[in-house]
C-alpha cells in the first residue's frame, strides 16, 4: 500500500471541504503557488504546513518527503 503523501493529503482535504482550488489560497498563497504545489513543482513551507494544520489536515501527511520535478 502506498502512503499518502502531501499532495494527496492537500487534494483529498480539498475535495470533503471545499468547492475548488481558490480555497486554499487561504493556506498557500497565490493561485499560481496553489498550482505549483498541487503539481508538484514546490515544497510547501513551514508556514504552510501551520496553516494547513490549523484546517485539519495531519501534520504527519503534511511533513513527508515531496518529490519536486526539477527544473531543466
Amino acid at each position: 500500500m502506498k502512503a499518502i503523501g502531501p499532495i494527496e493529503a492537500i487534494k483529498f482535504w480539498l475535495e470533503q471541504n471545499a468547492p475548488n482550488n481558490s480555497d486554499l489560497e487561504t493556506y498557500l498563497g497565490s493561485r499560481a503557488r496553489v498550482s505549483e504545489i498541487l503539481n508538484g513543482k514546490r515544497q510547501l513551507s513551514i508556514t504552510m504546513i501551520r496553516k494547513l494544520v490549523s484546517a485539519g489536515i495531519p501534520a504527519e501527511l503534511l511533513i513527508r518527503p515531496l518529490h519536486v520535478e526539477k527544473a531543466a
